[in-house]
């Protein structure tokens, strides 16, 4: 099995202004392209090569960082496009808002941990909102394109919500200004997605 880039949902220029439409392109069509082909490249006649990237990344070697970097590159991104949306933005509701107010405090509160978390990770990486079993929330942030699947990471649950911050995510549109991006992000999350991830991970 090999694993395909995925089609996004929505045009290139669909979540102007808040992440552009040449990064939008570069972003899916090259760098997204590039995890994929060389993860397919990397598993390529081994015991890997028919497993779902969840279960690849659950059991990773962590020592093999071809298929660590790009399998990680690619379960982060068909994340990333999944979980924004034209009309995002605005908050949550039924479940997954309950289980934000529990965990947090408030949705305020979350929006502060997020925000800090991808703030500072130093230099590339990806913030994350991650689900437990029992349904607690968690935020937390890994370096260049782990995720808290791996083994390992210290930080722990299902990812339901991701954002890359790499430069290549938002250099084009805001330079080095890292926290214009993240707080432009939270226009484009697209919360029934991420609640309908919440529920997965809890069922």
């Amino acid at each position: 099995m090999s694993f395909q880039l995925p089609d996004l949902s929505y045009n290139h220029d669909a979540l102007e202004p808040h992440i552009d439409s040449r990064t939008m392109q570069i972003h899916h069509g090259k760098h997204h392209a590039g995890y994929t082909n060389k993860l397919n490249a990397a598993i390529e006649g081994t015991e890997l090569s028919n497993k779902s990237i969840d279960d690849i990344l659950k059991n990773l070697d962590m020592n093999n960082s071809a298929v660590r970097n790009n399998g990680g590159g690619y379960y982060n991104h068909c994340l990333f496009w999944e979980i924004m949306s034209p009309n995002g933005g605005g908050s949550p509701s039924g479940n997954l808002a309950g289980a934000i107010e529990k965990s947090f405090g408030s949705f305020d509160e979350f929006k502060s941990k997020f925000s800090s978390a991808a703030g500072t990770r130093f230099g590339s990486g990806w913030a994350w909102l991650c689900a437990h079993s029992n349904g607690d929330l968690e935020v937390c942030s890994s370096a260049n394109q782990d995720n808290p699947l791996m083994p390992g990471i210290g930080c722990g649950g299902t990812p339901i919500l991701g954002l890359d911050v790499w430069e290549h995510a938002y250099y084009l549109n805001y330079q080095n200004r890292r926290p214009d991006y993240v707080n432009a992000f939270f226009n484009v999350i697209n919360w029934d997605a991420v609640s309908n991830k919440y529920q997965s991970a809890i069922d």
